[in-house]
C-alpha cells in the first residue's frame, strides 16, 4: 500500500464547518490520505507561525477552502504565503456552492470528489 498522503487545509475560522465536511472525507477507506490544520480562535503569534510552517513543511500539499471569508481572514492568508515560500503544491476549493470569491495567485476549482482526489493524487 502507499504510503499516506498529508493535505494541509487552510480556510478562514468562520468556514470551520465546511473544514469539518472536507476532513470528513477522509474517513472513507479508499482515501490514502489525512488532512491537517491549525485552527486557532485567539491572536496568530510566532509561535503558531512557527507550527504552522512545520506542518506545511511536512505536508505534500494545500487544500486552499477559498470563500468571501477568505478576503480578511489573516490566519489563512498567511498559511497560503508560507505554503508557496515551501514551495507547495495548492489547490484553491470554493467552500460554498453560491460563493465565488476570487483569492490572488489561487486556482479555485468547484468542491467534487474529483476535484479534490484529481489534486492529491497528483501529489
Amino acid at each position: 500500500m502507499t504510503d499516506k498522503k498529508v493535505i494541509f487545509i487552510a480556510f478562514a475560522i468562520e468556514d470551520e464547518r465546511q473544514r469539518d465536511f472536507l476532513k470528513g472525507q477522509s474517513l472513507s477507506p479508499r482515501a490514502p490520505y489525512e488532512f491537517i490544520d491549525m485552527s486557532v480562535k485567539e491572536p496568530y503569534d510566532e509561535e503558531w507561525k512557527v507550527r504552522v510552517r512545520t506542518r506545511i513543511k511536512r505536508s505534500n500539499g494545500v487544500i486552499v477552502l477559498v470563500s468571501k471569508n477568505s478576503l480578511t481572514s489573516s490566519g489563512q492568508k498567511w498559511e497560503i504565503s508560507c505554503a508557496k515560500e515551501e514551495k507547495k503544491p495548492i489547490r484553491g476549493i470554493y467552500a460554498y456552492t453560491d460563493d465565488r470569491t476570487e483569492l490572488a495567485g489561487i486556482i479555485t476549482y468547484t468542491w467534487s470528489d474529483i476535484n479534490i482526489s484529481t489534486f492529491i493524487d497528483s501529489l
